[in-house]
């Protein structure tokens, strides 16, 4: 029997499509996580030039992203993320135009010429890149529309195409940017808005894991819990073993020794490695004492206490994030509660320590020895055990 006309090579019940369409977007979420941003964007891990040319050539195909313009965009993100120079912050822009306009917001940013010159050094510049893939981006995409029209058919091409070319705006530029900075859970207190959409890395290759990235940016794994699944560290795994990939960094583990006596440029190194740890365990101690006020002033001062309880979601805030009003709320709350204002600003001298950059070594050990002699003497029992867990880390 004839096949119809306009039908393809291969013919498939509408499932089966459906199946096709997932299959090959799922191919460029992978080229997306591993290449443009795990390798390229943060150098976590190097890539064969045969993975990283076939992850170069199916972008290509299926987005027409420039590879300079993406690494250069990513990484301003980065520099300044959730401020107003970042270039598709939700916290600016609105969620709305984030999630359903963030490709118009990629191609304003990447058509700046200081973005690319600034962020956008040491992605590949080769004869193709420079003669094909950068000079006729469309292309790709006319090629792919042909590949799958005489593989689908006219329809069903049609419609998987379209497929193709919206599931990166839509997911990427949209979802990430946009939930990854509005919505989910936290495991890390960055200096900036982004949370975990979801702790099954499965859909956008891990992506979905966005406050892991932001605390540990250069690590090519993604996921930090038992629990999370980053599918893009399993497929660079994979790469790793057939000798495609080489992985440079992942997320640093803690190591605890019995406290020392005093701390020393050792605990001060592993302090400043593990400062997400730290800022995590800490937070910790800041629920333990705000627990403790809140259910004391309870009994004596029910408005203090209601007062404190308001405030509450601002306390493991990054200042830096902070709006005027939030800080003003805090600097008129927080006195109410002498052991809670201790253990807040107590936390931002601690997190300071990684932020002075132009402070010698001797005095950062200084600096952190002076903190853990205050926490010690605050007569507050979660700060005199955290200055001992501080003083663990090897």
């Amino acid at each position: 029997m004839d096949s119809p006309p306009l039908a393809g090579l291969v013919e498939l019940p509408w499932w089966g499509y459906a199946l096709a369409a997932l299959a090959l977007t799922h191919v460029t979420i992978v080229a997306v996580t591993v290449f443009l941003h795990r390798a390229q964007a943060h150098r976590a891990l190097d890539l064969h030039p045969a993975a990283s040319h076939f992850l170069r050539f199916w972008l290509w195909l299926t987005t027409g992203m420039v590879t300079r313009e993406w690494v250069a965009v990513h990484r301003k993100h980065h520099a300044k993320c959730d401020t107003p120079e970042d270039p598709h912050s939700p916290r600016f822009y609105g969620i709305a135009r984030v999630l359903f306009g963030g490709v118009f917001l990629y191609v304003t940013a990447a058509r700046d010429p200081h973005t690319l010159e600034r962020y956008g050094r040491g992605t590949p510049q080769d004869w193709l890149e420079r003669n094909l893939y950068s000079k006729y981006q469309s292309l790709g995409l006319i090629l792919m529309g042909v590949i799958d029209v005489v593989a689908f058919g006219l329809v069903p091409g049609a419609l998987i195409l379209a497929t193709q070319i919206v599931w990166i705006p839509f997911w990427a530029a949209g979802v990430i940017n946009g939930a990854g900075h509005y919505w989910g859970y936290r495991h890390w207190s960055t200096p900036d808005w982004s949370t975990n959409i979801a702790p099954w890395g499965i859909l956008i290759g891990g992506e979905e894991l966005h406050n892991n990235h932001h605390a540990f940016a250069t690590s090519a794994k993604l996921s930090n819990k038992w629990y999370e699944i980053d599918l893009g560290w399993g497929y660079i795994r994979t790469l790793e073993i057939l000798g495609l990939a080489k992985v440079k960094h992942v997320p640093p583990r803690p190591h605890l020794a019995a406290p020392k006596p005093v701390v020393d440029p050792q605990t001060l190194q592993a302090v400043i490695a593990n400062r997400y740890d730290v800022l995590a365990k800490y937070t910790r101690s800041l629920w333990q004492t705000y627990g403790e006020e809140v259910r004391l002033l309870r009994r004596s001062r029910p408005r203090d206490a209601l007062a404190l309880e308001t405030v509450k979601p601002l306390l493991d805030r990054d200042e830096k994030i902070l709006g005027e009003t939030e800080r003003r709320r805090l600097a008129e709350t927080l006195p109410k509660s002498r052991a809670l204002a201790t253990v807040y600003a107590m936390r931002h001298d601690l997190a300071a320590l990684w932020g002075r950059s132009l402070a010698s070594r001797e005095q950062l050990v200084a600096q952190l020895q002076d903190w853990c002699h205050r926490a010690e003497a605050s007569g507050i029992r979660s700060l005199e055990e955290f200055s001992q867990r501080l003083r663990s880390y090897a």
